[in-house]
């Protein structure tokens, strides 16, 4: 992963540390650790989000900055890769993972009406509730070890084809 181009779209440190509603983080924000680019603390950090965004649960954000400080992972990374179940994104990702977890208990999956209301959610959620939270749980554990392997692998990747290019140019530069 290019350093630089994470760093463009990542908050800074003093710009979070400044904000009022992150003041009971404060003594978390100073951590140095969580504001690290590197290959482990990015890979550390997309697993600790996509893991929170798949939860279907309040508070995901909180989830993440905590999981972030557990597993020493980029913390606005974390925090931000929570935003991939945004209120668009959310019935598509969580009835995915309700069908996942009613696959996996051998369990009838309920069928969506063509009209839904919310009487109907709350009639059917005893139903829906425990397949969700096993889905979303083995959804959000593939995703997040998957996301982390796949960030380490490419990281190494660029930096592996970085120091090819280098060798190159200093082959040409000796040669002339």
């Amino acid at each position: 992963m290019p350093r630089r181009w994470l760093q463009r779209y990542i908050p800074s440190q003093e710009r979070l540390q400044r904000t009022r509603s992150l003041r009971f983080m404060h003594h978390m924000l100073g951590d140095p650790a969580l504001w690290i680019l590197s290959r482990r603390s990015v890979g550390n950090a997309c697993m600790v989000g996509f893991f929170s965004a798949m939860l279907p649960i309040p508070f995901q954000m909180v989830l993440a900055a905590f999981g972030a400080y557990c597993f020493r992972g980029n913390l606005p990374l974390s925090v931000s890769l929570v935003w991939m179940t945004n209120p668009l994104t959310m019935p598509v990702v969580f009835y995915f993972n309700y069908r996942v977890g009613a696959w996996v208990m051998d369990y009838p999956a309920r069928h969506v009406p063509d009209h839904i209301t919310t009487a109907w959610i709350a009639g059917q959620m005893a139903h829906i509730v425990v397949p969700l939270f096993v889905g979303s749980i083995l959804v959000g554990l593939v995703l997040a070890l998957s996301s982390n392997l796949l960030v380490r692998l490419i990281w190494r990747w660029q930096i592996a084809r970085s120091w090819r290019r280098r060798a190159r140019h200093r082959a040409r530069r000796q040669r002339h």
